[in-house]
């Protein structure tokens, strides 16, 4: 049975273990987390403390951009973006992985409490009813403090969201 959890592209850039995992996993990433990768790729400004693992992550984040501009890619992910809260077909990144680009919208559901791509994660996770997986402490403290009807995940915490039972 396949997992699926709501992330931002540049998640799997930077955490590799997420591309390989011991049972098969689908992403859903909003698309407008796909923009963010070229604005990072574009930036000056360090995503990592190490220089070393900076050059890495920004090298990973060419390879998935240059990977969702393959043509087939690219027609799949286009094809999602001529109806809001549409999904792409499959789109397949590793053995027992892929990725669902949805074309979510920020909808300032939840006002200023969460900014645009947090509030496209929330959505996402509700209208998927899968959990957010991600590394901001900040926003899976806010989730849970307002309450809100989603799953999330710490990444550190993803082998063990893994075994939890599905729903």
């Amino acid at each position: 049975m396949t997992r699926i959890f709501v992330t931002e592209a540049v998640m799997l850039a930077i955490y590799g273990q997420l591309l390989v995992p011991p049972t098969p996993v689908e992403y859903i990433v909003p698309y407008t987390t796909i923009l963010e990768l070229y604005e990072l790729h574009a930036s000056e400004e360090q995503l990592m403390n190490n220089t070393a693992d900076d050059q890495h992550v920004k090298m990973k984040i060419r390879e998935l951009i240059s990977y969702f501009e393959e043509p087939l890619n690219k027609k799949k992910i286009d094809r999602a973006l001529q109806v809001p809260w549409a999904k792409s077909p499959m789109i397949p990144v590793g053995e027992s992985t892929t990725v669902t680009v949805m074309n979510t919208l920020d909808t300032a559901t939840y006002g200023e409490a969460f900014d645009p791509i947090e509030t496209e994660l929330l959505l996402a996770s509700q209208k998927a009813e899968a959990p957010i997986l991600t590394d901001q402490y900040e926003l899976i403290q806010r989730i849970v403090e307002s309450a809100l009807p989603v799953q999330v995940y710490d990444i550190d915490d993803f082998d063990f969201a893994l075994e939890i039972p599905m729903s």
